[in-house]
């Protein structure tokens, strides 16, 4: 989808959960694909999230109210790799720096977890700084 100003987004239907003068509090339940299968009940593939967003601003909605959540695609983007492209480099990296180095196999492995310890402490300590960059907004 295209917002206003041109740029692509990602879109996203929750209910209102809270609503006060900085913020609002939207639930998001994200459903697999598969949920609207007749044998979804049977299926051990199904399942839903429930995701608490906080959209930063003030809304003219109310309790129980459906909104759709967006956010830039670019954000998204910039969540994947934060989350799952950097660290898998890092593993890998640090995996084939090891074994090149004449490490056994099980310490290089051992080590090039244990990395991602170090990476995602950081991240949590950087956590309010990416925060800022990911900015969500409400469509009523």
């Amino acid at each position: 989808m295209k917002n206003s100003s041109g740029k692509k987004t990602i879109e996203h239907k929750g209910i209102v959960q809270k609503n006060n003068n900085e913020s609002v509090n939207v639930l998001i339940i994200s459903e697999s694909a598969c949920s609207g299968c007749h044998a979804e009940s049977m299926c051990s593939m199904a399942n839903s999230k429930e995701k608490n967003v906080e959209v930063k601003g003030c809304f003219n909605v109310k309790e129980g109210d459906q909104v759709t959540v967006t956010l830039e695609q670019s954000a998204g983007y910039r969540a994947l790799l934060l989350g799952y492209l950097i660290p898998l480099l890092l593993v890998l990296a640090i995996l084939i720096i090891m074994l090149a180095t004449g490490a056994g196999e099980l310490a290089s492995g051992i080590l090039a977890i244990a990395s991602l310890l170090p990476y995602y402490l950081i991240l949590y300590l950087l956590r309010e700084k990416i925060n800022e960059k990911f900015i969500f907004s409400i469509k009523a």
